[in-house]
């Protein structure tokens, strides 16, 4: 029964992963919130089991808020934000999707080879699961370095708080008044991001960071 507990939160923690690399290839803003809705119901989903092997009860508080904030409000209130705007729904990208991905790979490799050799002496279900959670991390730092828009960097950075949340919960969890806070504190900022943006909008008409480049050049 263990070792079958083990495998159900291995491949919930595998399938982050995985929608991390789809967050990656998204082109279009409106896909990539949905499948940043996705990634969020994988969190929740892989809180809640760990929840359950735990016997962490207010790990399933955590998963709540995993699943009505971040997989529910945050994504509506963003696609609101990119009509409200009038955001452009194509998505730049550095170096192109091909190279982004095959990027990804070599950071996840990374991830993994480092996670296991620091982490020898721990137990085997908390090892594995801190290196899928560092390649959700350094997954969605280069979605951050490697997006142009605005609103897909912010996207990026709420995939990289979810892989923060999948390793603190695989380490036995934080404390719940940490937990919340945590949550309560990605909230405001993703307020005070939304009024940045609207600021950017109004003030440049545009929220392409290259553009922004230009202007600050053109100006310094």
């Amino acid at each position: 029964m263990q070792g079958l507990n083990f495998d159900i939160a291995h491949l919930l923690a595998g399938s982050l992963v995985l929608v991390s690399f789809m967050l990656l290839y998204q082109d279009r803003l409106y896909a990539l919130l949905n499948v940043y809705a996705l990634h969020a119901v994988v969190l929740a989903l892989s809180v809640a089991w760990q929840a359950y092997i735990q016997d962490a009860p207010h790990l399933y508080i955590t998963a709540a808020i995993a699943l009505t904030f971040k997989a529910i409000i945050i994504p509506v209130a963003l696609h609101r934000m990119i009509v409200k705007l009038g955001i452009q729904r194509e998505i730049e990208t550095v170096g192109g999707i091909g190279l982004t991905m095959l990027l990804g790979m070599g950071l996840v490799a990374l991830a993994m080879v480092v996670t296991l050799r620091a982490t020898e002496g721990a137990g085997l279900l908390a090892r594995e699961d801190l290196a899928f959670a560092l390649s959700v991390v350094l997954l969605g730092l280069l979605m951050m370095v490697t997006r142009r828009n605005a609103v897909s960097q912010v996207v990026g950075f709420m995939s990289l708080e979810n892989g923060l949340v999948l390793a603190a919960t695989g380490a036995k969890g934080m404390p719940l008044v940490v937990e919340i806070s945590v949550a309560f504190s990605i909230l405001i900022a993703f307020i005070v991001i939304g009024i940045f943006l609207f600021r950017i909008r109004e003030r440049f008409d545009t929220v392409d960071i290259a553009a922004l480049d230009r202007y600050r050049g053109e100006h310094g």
